[in-house]
């Protein structure tokens, strides 16, 4: 079940309907739209993972949707970053499933960019910017753009706070 500070809580078949009416509402800004889809976890006594689905019209505003999930603790940096990057594209999989399969939704698929967010950073004291590339080419191998920190705001922002 996802969660919105807008529309409450959904189902993930119910959110394309909602990224379109907001597409509807903005597309006549002309800006760059992109549906980006980020998860984060942060270990606790278990590890919460945050999932984030958000729609941004660039320079005018977004929207997200957010589900919280628990899994037993994950203490290796590697195997956290491969269990977030899987979620993220699974999520985005389902959502993309959709979108593609009902011409409703035609116009927000051809002007759309549909991107990961990854919350792994390039800085030499990143314990995680030797896994980017083979993360990066992985969801590109799969058709999906990809940000890495610090343009990954959807997962190291937004899913971050959410996963405190």
């Amino acid at each position: 079940m996802y969660n919105s500070l807008t529309y409450g809580k959904l189902n993930i078949e119910n959110i394309p309907a909602k990224l379109l009416a907001y597409y509807d509402r903005v597309k006549g800004f002309d800006s760059p739209i992109q549906i980006i889809v980020g998860t984060d976890s942060q270990n606790h006594s278990n590890t919460k993972i945050v999932t984030v689905i958000a729609i941004v019209c660039e320079g005018h505003s977004g929207i997200y949707f957010y589900e919280i999930s628990h899994v037993s603790k994950i203490n290796d940096i590697r195997q956290k970053l491969f269990k977030e990057t899987t979620l993220s594209l699974k999520t985005a999989d389902t959502v993309l499933e959709i979108i593609e399969n009902d011409p409703i939704y035609g116009e927000l698929y051809d002007n759309s960019t549909f991107t990961i967010h990854v919350d792994a950073g390039k800085t030499d004291r990143s314990k995680t910017s030797e896994l980017i590339p083979s993360i990066v080419g992985w969801i590109k191998s799969v058709g999906y753009e990809c940000e890495v920190k610090p343009d990954s705001f959807v997962s190291s922002t937004i899913a971050d706070r959410l996963s405190k």
